[in-house]
């Protein structure tokens, strides 16, 4: 019997998402008494950051830094603030009237609530270079999951490529748990230090600097850097094989043998299941990328009862994740009304996160990925699930396409499997160069539920119907 099953059909709060936000929230609306069900695709509590927390076996603790397992702590007053966690289940649809459309264990269910909080976090940029989609090539991200999840490495002559702070940390973490790499391919765009100086005193301010620097400096005394690195593909028969690059706009390809590329260039927002919902977006020129537009600091839409936390609201860390997803909790107890006696103080939550958000600009415009690594030109492809290239991408905008949803119908971009995750930010970005106009004229992909793969079986039976809660253990 599947999870759903047991459910009630109607909540007071529902939290999509069980990372260090959807956490955060859980633990105030449970611990006041509200009916609180959190639901996330994983098997397990903690995101993206405390992935496999509770269950990796990387038990050497500076392996992977205190910064991850400072999540021992909220996922011990998870376990005990009465909400109810459904893992493995797959969110595909929210409504406007505070429904929710859920698969799990091949059983799909809608049910609704009074205060919905989606807590999706964030995703790695695209990074569409030539051969990004070789066997052997896979992000940084990906790597570290398997790191947290599996405690595996991997072997060979490994190569790192990319900007980032999430490039360093993984570095770092690989060697101190017995990784080897043969280089570091830094793509940092060297003209936006001048203009990340102007927000160093900010920077200065936050609690990142001291560390940030100590791991770079440990990775750079084991590692080769290469700065400046300006263009960058892979190649290889079947899998890859070399890595090309080139320094500075002027110098001569250099090529480096790989058995494994690893490739990242940030995060962003994790946008398409409150886009689908109808949630206002903007773009966000700093950030390179579409976040919503939020009324306040407490994570409200532009729809009545839908709130957002995390980095899904903007990116800025897990531990400003923290304090947002306590405050958007906070703010929806408040509004079931929950006498504010029994929430938890915030008074010094508002400084806290600004101390952590004010790391951003700085972190943002240093790390502000290339043009040239945005934008492809040619045969690299740029939607992976309609295998669609960059230059049919230009060709359609030629003969008149304007935008992203038009492009479906030329293309398909964007109607794959991940229904544009991969693609949105690089279909729009190149749509907008050809075009000579900003990316907010072009827009995005018009999502519509479901925006996850699910079965026709579980359409044809999905019903809504009442349930009490049984077999389904409290977390």
């Amino acid at each position: 019997m599947s999870a759903l099953d047991a459910l009630a059909q109607a909540w007071d709060v529902i939290v999509i998402g069980a990372g260090p936000a959807g956490m955060a929230a859980a633990i105030v609306t449970g611990n006041a008494g509200l009916s609180t069900l959190v639901l996330d695709e994983n098997m397990g509590v903690g995101g993206q950051v405390w992935r496999s927390i509770t269950t990796t076996p990387v038990l050497n603790r500076p392996v992977l830094g205190p910064d991850y397992w400072k999540g021992r702590d909220i996922v011990a007053a998870f376990a005990e603030c009465g909400a109810l966690h459904v893992p493995g289940a797959t969110v595909w649809s929210v409504s406007t009237e505070r429904e929710i459309g859920v698969s799990c264990g091949g059983v799909s269910r809608l049910l609704t609530a009074r205060r919905i909080i989606i807590a999706t976090g964030a995703m790695e940029r695209p990074f569409p270079i030539p051969g990004w989609t070789l066997p052997g090539v896979m992000t940084i991200g990906g790597a570290q999951t398997v790191l947290k999840a599996s405690g595996l490495l991997p072997t060979g002559r490994v190569v790192l490529a990319g900007c980032g702070p999430l490039l360093w940390l993984y570095a770092d973490q690989a060697l101190r748990a017995g990784g080897q790499f043969q280089a570091i391919l830094d793509t940092t765009d060297t003209t936006t230090r001048a203009q990340a100086l102007r927000h160093a005193w900010a920077f200065a301010r936050s609690p990142y600097p001291a560390k940030g620097l100590a791991l770079m400096a440990r990775v750079r005394r084991k590692v080769r850097v290469v700065t400046g690195v300006t263009t960058l593909a892979a190649d290889g028969s079947g899998k890859v094989d070399t890595v090309l690059f080139r320094r500075g706009h002027a110098g001569f390809g250099e090529r480096m043998p790989v058995d494994t590329l690893l490739l990242h260039q940030g995060v962003v927002p994790h946008t398409n299941l409150a886009m689908a919902a109808g949630v206002e977006h903007h773009w966000d020129d700093r950030q390179l990328c579409f976040v919503p537009t939020l009324s306040d600091t407490e994570g409200e839409t532009s729809l009545d009862g839908i709130a957002i936390a995390g980095d899904g609201a903007g990116i800025a860390g897990a531990e400003a994740a923290v304090e947002r997803g306590r405050r958007v909790g906070h703010a929806a107890a408040r509004a079931l009304g929950i006498d504010l006696a029994r929430l938890p103080d915030l008074s010094t939550s508002r400084r806290t996160l600004a101390g952590y958000e004010r790391a951003r600009p700085f972190l943002d415009t240093l790390y502000r990925p290339a043009h040239a690594f945005r934008i492809p030109q040619g045969d690299t492809i740029v939607c992976r699930c309609e295998e669609v290239t960059a230059q049919q991408v230009i060709d359609t905008v030629a003969i008149g396409c304007e935008g992203p949803n038009q492009m479906k119908s030329f293309l398909r971009c964007g109607m794959g499997p991940c229904q544009g995750r991969l693609c949105s930010l690089t279909v729009t970005e190149l749509i907008a160069h050809t075009r000579a106009v900003t990316p907010a004229q072009v827009g995005t992909f018009r999502l519509r539920p479901p925006v996850k793969p699910i079965t026709v079986a579980e359409m044809a039976e999905l019903t809504v119907q009442s349930a009490t809660p049984l077999n389904v253990s409290r977390n």
